[in-house]
């Protein structure tokens, strides 16, 4: 699948098991939770993409993006 690398912004490619993300533009290659992460970092309009990826539930706060660091790593 074609995705935006998050830190060239050119195309990536997301393998089709959503494990990795590999940039062959800036040579990036990361985990999808890593890339995940790196989104949301980047870009604070897309933190949002942690309550998903984290699985809470309706009625309850996915936390800050250092919450969910500490959590994940």
């Amino acid at each position: 699948m074609k995705i935006k690398c998050p830190k060239c912004k050119e195309t990536a490619e997301l393998t089709s098991d959503f494990s990795l993300v590999r940039c062959h533009s800036c040579h990036l290659e990361l985990s999808y939770g890593e890339y995940v992460k790196f989104v949301a970092h980047a870009d604070a309009t897309y933190s949002d993409i942690l309550g998903d990826y984290t699985g809470s539930t309706e009625g309850e706060s996915a936390g800050t993006l250092d919450d969910w660091d500490k959590d994940s790593g």
